[in-house]
């Protein structure tokens, strides 16, 4: 059972009592000691290996090796044995490894999304509460269970709360519930789960502009940055440090100049006391290397490439529109509006936020590739660029409804597509959702998530790790208090350069 809490602004005089906040419920969600359901427990184990996978792919990558020699830059702290970082030994701090480990997982674009009012990669929640297992000593059973409030309350808010109208960065929904899941992991009380979702929230607001225009290596370490002040916040607040109240509702809070404003009106849902935790099973995590509203356009691009192979070649195309969501046009479709999403030299981070090159390159190779498809001799090619400019996309006030519909069944991501041939020919055709997705036409169950580690991994970690990896994140709930750092994976010899790059630390 799910109850509705309304959100709204209160004036100072109001004086509105903490059970009355927002910030007070969520923590209430996150100190209710109910079980994991078993197919959470299988759901989780899923996203921590899918995490790994995206991560050690991004081993190699300028971002990762700024964030991990950032990380190492800070030995581990007392209280604690330290977190690890992923493709090394070496351990640091909980909160500089949830940093390094963020940026990991979130580099390629390539791991888990949740999408309703706004929008979210609640696999972010994973690094800082591994991170914190790690250094506490933690068992895999602990783990569990703060993985399950973390994505509770990161799905929650996303289904009420839009932040994305207000150009406001969707991370902001990501401190909050990883404070909460941190919470949950240390078995901590509502008081104080409650003061450090306040800070973790404060301290996670900001524009989307990472998100626009020449998008930056920001856009990686923008979660990482909120996991990261997550564990900060928890700290605070651990050591009887108070936080801005009420944040969400003060009339100089979050909600009254950041959000809808004064007379804003949310309703938030939550788990009744004593119900299970089972928000990660509305996620879905992507098998291409592409924001989420791309994963289906990929698929249905494949599809064309084989039916109708003429369309590859911009000769034979006048045009190519595609009908689809309100977000999908103005997040990464032509009604953005950013004359980088048609740049042949434009940044992997904006390529891969570009429908019209997305759909472009997939259409053309009948392929999806984390690396080869966004390469600058790709994304250059002459072809590619004549028939990558002849693609548009138009909101579709349908697939906007599908989009925000709360019913599984008819909730969708995809649209339809009107090719426009040079003879007159007027190719149609449409998708609703991912192949990968739950209802897709080939759903991700554990296997699907096992190749996916094994593909990503081959070349860079050992067979035996990759093996011994596997095995441990099989076993999560029997992990022993203190047997976390087996969640971690070790790179083989010479993948990591020793050459790290210098900055104030």
């Amino acid at each position: 059972m799910v109850e509705l809490h309304p959100v709204r602004v209160h004036r100072s005089e109001e004086n509105l009592k903490r059970p009355g906040q927002l910030a007070y419920k969520i923590a209430q969600v996150a100190v209710d000691p109910v079980d994991v359901d078993d197919d959470v427990t299988e759901m989780v184990i899923n996203r921590i290996i899918d995490n790994a996978s995206v991560a050690v792919a991004s081993l190699g990558r300028a971002p990762i090796e700024a964030a991990r020699a950032q990380a190492l830059s800070h030995p581990v702290s007392l209280g604690g044995s330290g977190a690890m970082i992923f493709g090394i030994t070496e351990k640091t701090s909980p909160e500089w490894a949830a940093w390094a480990n963020g940026v990991a997982v979130r580099e390629l674009d390539y791991h888990d999304t949740f999408l309703a009012a706004d929008y979210s990669h609640p696999g972010d929640n994973i690094p800082p509460l591994l991170a914190v297992a790690q250094h506490t000593g933690a068992s895999g059973a602990d783990l569990l269970r703060g993985i399950a409030t973390g994505y509770e309350i990161q799905v929650n808010l996303v289904k009420s709360i839009c932040l994305h109208k207000h150009k406001i960065d969707h991370v902001a929904h990501l401190g909050p519930s990883a404070a909460a899941g941190i919470g949950t992991l240390l078995g901590l009380d509502v008081e104080t789960v409650f003061q450090a979702v306040g800070q973790a929230l404060h301290t996670t607001t900001a524009t989307r502009q990472s998100r626009k225009g020449e998008i930056s290596t920001w856009k990686a370490h923008a979660p990482a940055f909120a996991g990261k002040m997550a564990v900060e916040s928890v700290d605070r607040a651990m050591r009887g440090q108070t936080s801005p109240t009420p944040i969400y509702e003060g009339e100089d809070g979050v909600i009254a100049w950041m959000l809808d404003g004064p007379d804003a009106n949310y309703e938030v849902p939550l788990p009744a006391p004593g119900e299970s935790k089972r928000a990660i099973l509305d996620t879905y995590t992507k098998e291409h290397s592409a924001e989420y509203q791309a994963q289906a356009w990929i698929d249905l691009a494949r599809r064309l490439n084989s039916a109708h192979p003429q369309t590859t070649d911009p000769a034979n195309v006048e045009s190519i529109l595609i009908h689809t969501s309100h977000h999908t046009h103005y997040v990464i479709g032509s009604g953005a509006n950013d004359p980088q999403k048609y740049d042949p030299t434009a940044s992997r981070e904006t390529l891969d936020h570009s429908i019209p090159y997305i759909f472009t390159v997939a259409l053309q190779d009948g392929a999806w590739h984390h690396e080869n498809s966004y390469t600058p001799e790709r994304a250059g090619r002459p072809d590619t660029v004549k028939l990558w400019g002849k693609v548009s996309t138009v909101e579709d006030t349908e697939w906007t409804r599908r989009y925000h519909s709360l019913d599984i069944s008819e909730k969708a991501f995809g649209g339809r597509v009107e090719i426009t041939l040079t003879d007159g020919t007027v190719i149609t055709d449409e998708i609703a959702v991912a192949d990968a997705h739950p209802l897709g036409a080939r759903p991700f169950a554990r296997e699907q998530y096992i190749a996916k580690f094994r593909t990503l991994a081959a070349g860079l970690v050992d067979a035996a790790e990759i093996d011994r990896f596997l095995d441990a994140a099989e076993r999560l709930p029997q992990l022993g208090a203190g047997d976390l750092d087996q969640l971690n994976i070790t790179a083989s010899a010479g993948i990591i350069s020793a050459d790290a790059p210098k900055g104030l630390f």
